[in-house]
Protein backbone atom coordinates (compact mmCIF):
# COMPACT_ATOMS: atom_id res chain seq x y z
CA UNK A 1 0.00 0.00 0.00
CA UNK A 2 1.33 3.48 -0.91
CA UNK A 3 2.45 5.72 1.96
CA UNK A 4 0.42 8.49 0.33
CA UNK A 5 -2.89 6.65 0.67
CA UNK A 6 -5.01 7.93 3.55
CA UNK A 7 -8.35 6.17 4.09
CA UNK A 8 -11.22 8.62 4.47
CA UNK A 9 -14.28 7.37 6.31
CA UNK A 10 -17.48 9.37 6.70
CA UNK A 11 -21.23 8.91 6.40
CA UNK A 12 -23.92 10.52 4.31
CA UNK A 13 -25.09 12.55 7.31
CA UNK A 14 -21.62 13.78 8.28
CA UNK A 15 -20.03 14.56 4.93
CA UNK A 16 -21.21 18.19 4.91
CA UNK A 17 -18.84 19.69 7.47
CA UNK A 18 -16.93 22.94 7.87
CA UNK A 19 -13.49 22.17 6.46
CA UNK A 20 -10.47 24.31 7.26
CA UNK A 21 -8.29 25.38 4.31
CA UNK A 22 -5.84 22.71 3.15
CA UNK A 23 -2.98 25.23 3.29
CA UNK A 24 -3.06 25.02 7.09
CA UNK A 25 -1.61 21.51 6.84
CA UNK A 26 1.69 23.12 5.86
CA UNK A 27 2.11 24.49 9.40
CA UNK A 28 4.41 22.59 11.77
CA UNK A 29 1.77 22.32 14.46
CA UNK A 30 2.11 22.53 18.24
CA UNK A 31 2.11 19.32 20.29
CA UNK A 32 0.12 19.77 23.49
CA UNK A 33 -0.20 16.78 25.81
CA UNK A 34 0.65 14.48 22.90
CA UNK A 35 -1.85 16.01 20.45
CA UNK A 36 -0.51 17.82 17.38
CA UNK A 37 -2.58 20.92 16.62
CA UNK A 38 -2.26 22.79 13.33
CA UNK A 39 -5.77 24.06 12.61
CA UNK A 40 -7.86 25.89 15.21
CA UNK A 41 -11.39 27.00 14.42
CA UNK A 42 -12.43 30.31 15.96
CA UNK A 43 -16.05 30.01 17.02
CA UNK A 44 -18.38 29.49 19.97
CA UNK A 45 -21.11 27.98 17.79
CA UNK A 46 -21.65 24.47 19.11
CA UNK A 47 -23.21 23.25 15.86
CA UNK A 48 -20.10 24.28 13.91
CA UNK A 49 -17.76 22.90 16.58
CA UNK A 50 -19.49 19.50 16.25
CA UNK A 51 -19.17 19.56 12.48
CA UNK A 52 -15.62 20.55 11.54
CA UNK A 53 -12.35 18.85 10.66
CA UNK A 54 -10.27 21.39 12.62
CA UNK A 55 -7.82 19.99 15.17
CA UNK A 56 -9.05 22.27 17.97
CA UNK A 57 -11.33 25.20 18.78
CA UNK A 58 -10.47 28.57 20.31
CA UNK A 59 -13.52 29.76 22.23
CA UNK A 60 -13.07 33.44 22.97
CA UNK A 61 -15.90 35.96 22.83
CA UNK A 62 -16.55 39.68 23.52
CA UNK A 63 -18.43 39.17 26.77
CA UNK A 64 -17.47 38.48 30.37
CA UNK A 65 -16.33 34.82 30.48
CA UNK A 66 -18.75 32.53 32.26
CA UNK A 67 -18.29 28.93 33.44
CA UNK A 68 -21.62 27.89 31.88
CA UNK A 69 -20.41 28.92 28.42
CA UNK A 70 -17.08 27.14 28.83
CA UNK A 71 -18.81 24.01 30.15
CA UNK A 72 -21.32 23.91 27.28
CA UNK A 73 -18.64 24.23 24.60
CA UNK A 74 -16.34 21.60 26.11
CA UNK A 75 -19.18 19.11 26.63
CA UNK A 76 -20.33 19.52 23.03
CA UNK A 77 -16.87 19.49 21.41
CA UNK A 78 -15.15 16.33 20.22
CA UNK A 79 -11.87 18.22 19.73
CA UNK A 80 -9.61 20.06 22.22
CA UNK A 81 -10.81 23.48 23.41
CA UNK A 82 -8.77 26.59 24.20
CA UNK A 83 -11.02 28.62 26.50
CA UNK A 84 -11.10 32.39 26.81
CA UNK A 85 -10.86 33.45 30.47
CA UNK A 86 -10.77 37.24 30.15
CA UNK A 87 -7.93 39.44 31.29
CA UNK A 88 -9.06 42.72 29.71
CA UNK A 89 -12.02 43.96 31.74
CA UNK A 90 -12.13 40.64 33.57
CA UNK A 91 -8.90 40.75 35.55
CA UNK A 92 -7.57 39.47 38.85
CA UNK A 93 -9.57 36.93 40.83
CA UNK A 94 -12.29 36.33 38.23
CA UNK A 95 -9.78 35.50 35.48
CA UNK A 96 -7.96 33.20 37.91
CA UNK A 97 -11.17 31.39 38.93
CA UNK A 98 -12.26 31.14 35.29
CA UNK A 99 -8.92 29.53 34.47
CA UNK A 100 -9.41 26.96 37.23
CA UNK A 101 -12.94 26.23 36.02
CA UNK A 102 -11.73 25.87 32.42
CA UNK A 103 -9.05 23.37 33.40
CA UNK A 104 -11.44 21.41 35.62
CA UNK A 105 -13.98 21.24 32.80
CA UNK A 106 -11.41 19.89 30.33
CA UNK A 107 -9.85 22.81 28.46
CA UNK A 108 -6.50 22.10 26.82
CA UNK A 109 -5.41 25.72 27.37
CA UNK A 110 -6.61 29.10 28.62
CA UNK A 111 -6.50 32.29 26.57
CA UNK A 112 -5.86 35.68 28.20
CA UNK A 113 -6.70 38.91 26.38
CA UNK A 114 -3.92 41.25 25.29
CA UNK A 115 -4.47 43.90 28.04
CA UNK A 116 -4.14 41.32 30.84
CA UNK A 117 -1.87 42.71 33.59
CA UNK A 118 1.31 40.81 34.36
CA UNK A 119 0.04 40.20 37.91
CA UNK A 120 -2.98 38.30 36.59
CA UNK A 121 -0.79 36.32 34.19
CA UNK A 122 1.47 35.34 37.06
CA UNK A 123 -1.39 34.15 39.29
CA UNK A 124 -3.07 32.19 36.48
CA UNK A 125 0.26 30.53 35.71
CA UNK A 126 0.54 29.44 39.32
CA UNK A 127 -2.83 27.71 39.55
CA UNK A 128 -3.33 25.89 36.23
CA UNK A 129 -1.51 22.92 34.76
CA UNK A 130 -2.48 23.65 31.16
CA UNK A 131 -0.83 26.13 28.76
CA UNK A 132 -1.49 29.81 29.35
CA UNK A 133 -1.92 31.64 26.03
CA UNK A 134 -1.59 35.40 25.65
CA UNK A 135 -3.25 37.24 22.76
CA UNK A 136 -1.00 39.65 20.86
CA UNK A 137 -2.52 42.37 18.69
CA UNK A 138 0.54 44.23 17.39
CA UNK A 139 4.33 44.33 17.37
CA UNK A 140 4.05 46.79 20.25
CA UNK A 141 2.53 44.19 22.58
CA UNK A 142 4.73 43.71 25.64
CA UNK A 143 5.14 39.99 26.19
CA UNK A 144 8.58 39.54 27.78
CA UNK A 145 7.33 39.69 31.38
CA UNK A 146 4.28 37.59 30.52
CA UNK A 147 6.54 34.86 29.16
CA UNK A 148 8.57 35.01 32.36
CA UNK A 149 5.41 34.59 34.46
CA UNK A 150 3.92 31.57 32.76
CA UNK A 151 2.70 32.29 29.21
CA UNK A 152 3.62 29.28 27.04
CA UNK A 153 2.03 30.25 23.72
CA UNK A 154 1.15 33.55 22.05
CA UNK A 155 -1.92 34.00 19.87
CA UNK A 156 -1.30 36.71 17.27
CA UNK A 157 -4.31 38.51 15.85
CA UNK A 158 -3.09 41.66 14.13
CA UNK A 159 -5.39 41.92 11.11
CA UNK A 160 -3.65 42.42 7.78
CA UNK A 161 -0.34 42.94 9.59
CA UNK A 162 -0.39 39.48 11.17
CA UNK A 163 2.40 37.97 9.01
CA UNK A 164 4.70 40.90 9.82
CA UNK A 165 3.92 40.66 13.54
CA UNK A 166 4.51 36.90 13.48
CA UNK A 167 7.87 37.43 11.79
CA UNK A 168 8.80 40.07 14.37
CA UNK A 169 8.14 37.82 17.37
CA UNK A 170 9.58 34.75 15.65
CA UNK A 171 12.87 36.62 15.23
CA UNK A 172 12.82 37.59 18.91
CA UNK A 173 11.79 34.14 20.17
CA UNK A 174 12.92 31.40 17.73
CA UNK A 175 11.34 28.54 19.72
CA UNK A 176 8.19 30.22 21.07
CA UNK A 177 4.97 28.42 20.04
CA UNK A 178 2.90 30.83 17.94
CA UNK A 179 -0.76 30.60 16.98
CA UNK A 180 -1.90 33.20 14.45
CA UNK A 181 -4.88 34.18 12.35
CA UNK A 182 -4.39 33.05 8.78
CA UNK A 183 -6.70 35.36 6.91
CA UNK A 184 -9.25 34.44 4.23
CA UNK A 185 -7.08 32.94 1.48
CA UNK A 186 -4.51 30.18 0.98
CA UNK A 187 -2.02 32.90 0.07
CA UNK A 188 -2.50 34.78 3.35
CA UNK A 189 -2.40 31.52 5.33
CA UNK A 190 0.88 30.48 3.69
CA UNK A 191 2.35 33.94 4.31
CA UNK A 192 1.52 33.61 8.01
CA UNK A 193 3.03 30.11 8.18
CA UNK A 194 6.17 31.19 6.34
CA UNK A 195 6.52 34.09 8.77
CA UNK A 196 6.79 31.58 11.61
CA UNK A 197 3.32 30.59 12.85
CA UNK A 198 3.09 27.03 14.15
CA UNK A 199 -0.72 26.82 14.12
CA UNK A 200 -3.43 28.79 12.33
CA UNK A 201 -6.82 29.99 13.52
CA UNK A 202 -9.62 29.92 10.96
CA UNK A 203 -12.86 31.90 11.22
CA UNK A 204 -15.66 29.86 9.60
CA UNK A 205 -18.75 31.21 7.87
CA UNK A 206 -21.60 31.91 10.27
CA UNK A 207 -24.36 29.40 10.92
CA UNK A 208 -26.72 31.67 8.98
CA UNK A 209 -24.45 31.82 5.94
CA UNK A 210 -24.02 28.06 5.90
CA UNK A 211 -27.74 27.41 6.26
CA UNK A 212 -28.56 29.94 3.55
CA UNK A 213 -26.62 27.82 1.04
CA UNK A 214 -28.50 24.72 2.16
CA UNK A 215 -31.85 26.51 1.80
CA UNK A 216 -30.91 27.50 -1.77
CA UNK A 217 -30.27 23.81 -2.47
CA UNK A 218 -33.62 22.80 -0.95
CA UNK A 219 -35.46 25.38 -3.03
CA UNK A 220 -33.76 24.14 -6.21
CA UNK A 221 -34.66 20.55 -5.37
CA UNK A 222 -38.31 21.53 -4.84
CA UNK A 223 -38.34 23.38 -8.17
CA UNK A 224 -36.81 20.42 -9.97
CA UNK A 225 -39.39 18.07 -8.45
CA UNK A 226 -42.25 20.40 -9.37
CA UNK A 227 -41.04 20.58 -12.99
CA UNK A 228 -40.73 16.80 -13.09
CA UNK A 229 -44.33 16.35 -11.95
CA UNK A 230 -45.75 19.00 -14.24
Amino acid sequence: MSDQFIPNITTELRKDIVKVPEAIQEASGIIIFGKKIRSIIYTTDIAIIRNTNANAVIAVYPFTPHPAITKSIIEAADIPVFSGVGGGLTQGSRAIYMSLFAEAQGSIGVVLNGPTPVETVREVGKVVDIPVISTVTSAYSLIEEKLEYGVKIINISAGEETPEVVAYFRKMYPELPIIATGGPTDKSIRATIQAGANAITYTPPSNGELFSKKMDLYRQQELDKYKELH
